[in-house]
């Protein structure tokens, strides 16, 4: 049995855990849903087919050529002819050379996605669910539980209502929150070139709700940093298990832990 809490924070009702939080703990599943997941969200790249090919560049290997090249102390690579003098000679078009092509440059055509069976999908979300009601598993993630009774986090249906997010900080205070609420606030400048590439700051992984339906509680939300909104039928391996790593900080409505048995047959 499990608290049910209102949206002040305090413990109203009881209700009896679905059994998929049961589930046999399987990182390894988790792990490849996520991977599935993430390479379907990769773009396809590569680079220009004729690039560094767009060049006069040749070798002259025959002795009835006008310019010959046998004979002369160079390597047998493809050179500029007949060109300025300080560009006579010039090696183009190998790899290694300058402005030569690449040796094995990426392929727009290569294919990123991968694929997962799917009981073994369905097996990584219910082993990820099961997972968030782990203090041990939550607390390796670096989440600041220590001041909280219950996991999982159930709220009265009621907190979908919730428009503002003063209110949403109040009730995650209530529940015991107060550090988890600190931590994700810090923001760091990455040390590596990712920041010159969108990626300057690194961000904590907060709280997930998940909810049936949301009747103003995403406007609520959205402001906190680190925080996600998830509808229950649009659960997935890379919401419940960030980075693949089990055991986020999860909050529940009522009718959301309801129906988990229902869409998890």
């Amino acid at each position: 049995m499990v608290n049910i809490y209102n949206i002040k924070g305090k413990p109203t009702d009881k209700i009896n855990l679905p059994k998929i939080f049961k589930t046999e703990y399987r990182p390894d599943l988790i792990k490849r849903a996520f991977l599935v997941i993430r390479s379907n969200k990769r773009q396809p790249y590569g680079a220009d087919p004729k690039a560094g090919l767009r060049t006069s560049a040749h070798y002259h290997g025959k002795r009835r050529e006008r310019w010959t090249m046998m004979m002369r102390d160079l390597a047998r690579l493809p050179r500029l002819h007949g060109t300025t003098p300080h560009l006579n000679f010039r090696v183009r078009q190998v790899p290694g050379s300058v402005k030569g092509r690449k040796a094995f440059p990426p392929k727009s055509e290569k294919i990123w996605k991968q694929k997962i069976n799917k009981k073994e999908k369905l097996l990584a979300i219910k082993s990820a669910i099961a997972a968030t009601a782990n203090k041990d598993l939550v607390k390796e993630r670096g989440h600041k539980i220590d001041n909280l009774k219950d996991l999982p986090i159930i709220l009265e249906d009621k907190v979908q209502l919730i428009k503002k997010t003063k209110d949403i900080e109040e009730l995650l205070k209530n529940l015991g929150l107060e550090d988890e609420l600190e931590r994700i606030k810090i923001k760091k400048i990455r040390g590596t070139k990712g920041k010159m590439r969108g990626r300057k700051y690194k961000k904590k992984i907060g709280p997930l709700f998940i909810v049936t339906k949301s009747e103003g509680i995403e406007k609520s939300i959205k402001n906190i940093p680190g925080t996600d909104l998830s509808y229950l039928k649009d659960l997935n391996a890379e919401l419940l298990a960030p980075g693949a790593v089990p055991g986020r900080l999860t909050i529940w409505s009522k009718s959301a832990i309801e129906e988990l048995d229902k869409m998890f047959k």
